[in-house]
């Protein structure tokens, strides 16, 4: 046994210079994607009256996030959008660099949040409907007796029934070849799902930091040691 134990830790030992791939890993999933919600919540993404306007967030973004009929009914739309918006743009560049990770982490987890409380909590998990309860990640939730998992596995054989007649529609009457070339439909149900794993990936970034050697806050770190 001892031995066994010994030849597992060496060779969990000689693989530390690789501890920073998942870090690494992370850092290029979460970037594009902060970076582009960023962006487009942000003047610059349309045209702008002024170089400082174009700072400012968009104004449809500033009407969705105060509305509160259609919106997110939110206090103070014109800051919250502003801070929304560069938190996630600089935010996902500095990410994709590995700089400043811990820090960056921060407000970003926040945004996540606000998103998956705000945007998405009512309706549930799935960002997309799963179409069959068979391999729907809610069926393991009903073995368990969870809350709500049986309605949702309920809710795939209705959302099965849907797409079904949804492409027997295009089957008939459509261009099935040139409308499923791209992939086939689904429902979007833009539940938390998304939300909660990006906010999973930065908690762990906030504790990890950008990654051994493949960060620019290693090397930063690394030479300020060294003086």
């Amino acid at each position: 046994m001892n031995t066994l134990t010994h030849l597992y830790e060496s060779a969990i030992g000689k693989l530390f210079f690789l501890d920073g791939l998942p870090s690494l890993l992370f850092r290029l999933i979460l970037a594009p994607v902060m970076i582009i919600a960023g962006y487009n919540k942000l003047a610059i993404s349309g045209e702008a009256d002024g170089f400082l306007n174009s700072l400012l967030a968009s104004p449809d973004i500033v009407q969705w996030f105060g509305n509160s009929e259609w919106g997110l009914g939110l206090p103070f739309p014109d800051l919250l959008a502003f801070l929304a918006g560069w938190s996630e743009f600089l935010g996902g560049w500095l990410l994709l660099f590995g700089l400043f990770t811990r820090l960056v982490s921060i407000p970003l987890m926040f945004t996540m949040v606000v998103a998956a409380t705000s945007v998405h909590w009512h309706n549930g998990w799935f960002a997309i409907a799963p179409t069959n309860p068979d391999t729907s990640a809610a069926q393991v939730l009903d073995w368990l007796s969870i809350p709500g998992a049986k309605e949702s596995l309920e809710n795939s054989l209705e959302v099965q029934e849907r797409i079904g007649k949804i492409r027997a529609i295009v089957e008939e009457h459509g261009f099935p070849e040139y409308l499923y070339e791209k992939g086939k439909p689904s429902i979007l149900n833009n539940g938390i799902e998304f939300a909660a794993i990006y906010f999973a990936m930065l908690l762990s970034l906030f504790f990890t930091g950008g990654g051994r050697f493949v960060s620019v806050d290693y090397w930063i770190k690394r030479t300020i040691s060294k003086e």
